[in-house]
């Protein structure tokens, strides 16, 4: 396998169209990102009619942040790590964390409908159906293709993490909020009137 660029994008930040927002509640997926892969994903549903964007967008991978509404009775809420932060503008409610994302329909498994399959890039202790997911998707990756065999599409996503870590701890790519960067990624803790209403 060739050696793929670690650095992606330009260092002022992300270009538009992105960065793109996404909120949908995690859902059961296929069970294969633990089982198979070792590598554990959130499964969101897809619907182009709440963003339209996702109806143009390429089957691709991409990269960016990810909050999650945790309940005080999961293990990682409340969580302090050098991953992860919870802002006072939250009320504690919300974490944010590193992530790279798949949406498409995983040609090596040929997927007969369009998913959203959010590698969260931190350890739980706990899954977490039926939370509330946050993305603010910052750029892609690569796109989605097929593999000869699993150990090549494995390979090929612990890259993917690489990249995305690299590329987010990089000053105009790393949040404001967290400290580290000058993103503003506000929206993904923020608390507004619209909470009250079903994120589905």
């Amino acid at each position: 396998m060739a050696t793929r660029p670690l650095i992606i994008g330009p260092p002022t930040g992300p270009e538009a169209p992105y960065p793109l927002q996404m909120e949908r509640k995690v859902i059961r997926g296929f069970g294969r990102g633990s089982g198979e892969l070792g590598i554990p994903t959130a499964n969101l549903p897809v619907d182009d009619n709440l963003r339209p964007w996702i109806a143009e967008i390429t089957s691709w991978v991409y990269f960016g942040w990810a909050s999650l509404r945790l309940p005080s009775s999961h293990p990682n809420q409340p969580m302090a790590s050098p991953d992860t932060t919870t802002t006072p503008e939250a009320s504690s409610r919300f974490s944010i964390y590193s992530m790279v994302m798949s949406i498409g329909y995983n040609r090596f498994y040929k997927n007969k409908e369009q998913s959203a399959e959010v590698h969260v890039l931190h350890e739980f202790k706990a899954d977490f159906y039926g939370v509330e997911m946050r993305l603010l998707i910052t750029g892609f990756i690569r796109e989605e293709k097929d593999y000869p065999e699993l150990k090549a599409l494995i390979e090929d996503i612990t890259v993917d993490c690489d990249v995305a870590r690299k590329n987010l701890d990089r000053e105009a790519w790393a949040l404001w909020e967290m400290g580290k960067g000058t993103l503003d990624g506000s929206w993904l803790a923020r608390e507004t009137p619209e909470q009250n209403r079903v994120v589905v």
